[in-house]
């Protein structure tokens, strides 16, 4: 019975402190999307601002009919797979560096901060004077070593890839971040006994860092993914989606039906199916780890 008091008393007291934070999110971020999700089934639009009559479900067919939605899915799919990767890629070779280093290893954290905690508005901004095509300094570098000036973000084959680039040299220092911190909590006996049974780096990089490392690398490609599939920033400041659509995200595509298109009410449809999409990616993603996790368990 003192047992089951004290267990009680502990539960009261969790939700004595949790409670405060839970009613801010659900003030800040439940109200907003419930009003976002009433205003996806609503006709209301900036030259009727009402939501009823309700339409239901009318305004996802118009959506998800519209051939632009399609086009602008496929191109935040394929941005957000190469952002990530290169993130990841690089992400973990820096990391592995910094893990190896002794000296100054806090000077070089420190460095690595300086693009993350720029707001990505001024990073578009400095990056949009850096490849201007008359003045910046990227093509003036280039006519220096003789080769041509390139239209970075003005052209429809270079746009996407440029914005990417961007995109990546800001936040593969998170991922450098998350994934040093992950090493360095790695046990070290592991390591000493491949050493003795004469396994090579490599050797223990595949099948030791890897596998223990495998829980905050899938913590860190999907806070990625999320954070990549979400973007605007970058996009509005930087292309506005163009040139053409050629850099029309599905977040900037969610924009321009609510603001340009006058249509909130189609906007926050497509906003909403946004926001399933990457709920459907983490649930899915971390499903597939647990169950890696299990088989490797039972193994």
């Amino acid at each position: 019975m003192a047992r089951l008091a004290s267990g009680d008393r502990a539960w009261k007291t969790g939700w004595t402190f949790s409670l405060p934070g839970l009613l801010t999110l659900a003030v800040v971020m439940g109200l907003p999307l419930a009003y976002a999700v009433v205003m996806s089934v609503s006709s209301m639009t900036l030259l009727r601002p009402s939501l009823l009559p309700l339409v239901g479900v009318d305004n996802y067919v118009r959506v998800t009919g519209n051939p632009q939605f399609w086009s602008s899915l496929w191109l935040t799919v394929k941005y957000s797979f190469v952002t990530v990767t290169a993130e990841f890629v690089i992400g973990l070779g820096i990391a592995l560096m910094l893990n190896a280093v002794v000296k100054l290893k806090p000077v070089y954290f420190a460095i690595l901060t300086i693009p993350m905690a720029m707001s990505p508005v001024s990073v578009a901004l400095i990056w949009r004077m850096l490849l201007q095509p008359n003045l910046g300094i990227a093509n003036h570098l280039m006519e220096t070593l003789g080769l041509p000036r390139l239209d970075w973000l003005g052209s429809a084959d270079m746009a996407l890839w440029s914005m990417a680039a961007i995109d990546v040299w800001q936040q593969t220092s998170f991922v450098v971040l998350i994934l040093a911190a992950g090493l360095a909590s790695l046990p070290r006996e592991p390591y000493e006994a491949a050493e003795v049974d004469g396994a090579g780096k490599l050797q223990q990089f595949w099948f030791l860092t890897l596998p223990m490392l495998r829980p905050v690398a899938a913590i860190a490609v999907v806070i990625q993914l999320i954070n990549e599939f979400r973007t605007y920033d970058l996009t509005y400041v930087l292309t506005k989606g163009g040139p053409g659509t050629a850099t029309e995200v599905l977040s900037f595509y969610a924009y321009r039906q609510a603001f340009l298109g006058l249509s909130l009410n189609e906007g926050s449809a497509a906003a909403f199916i946004l926001l399933l999409i990457v709920l459907a990616i983490t649930i899915v993603f971390f499903w597939l780890l647990e169950r890696q996790q299990a088989a490797g368990a039972r193994g």
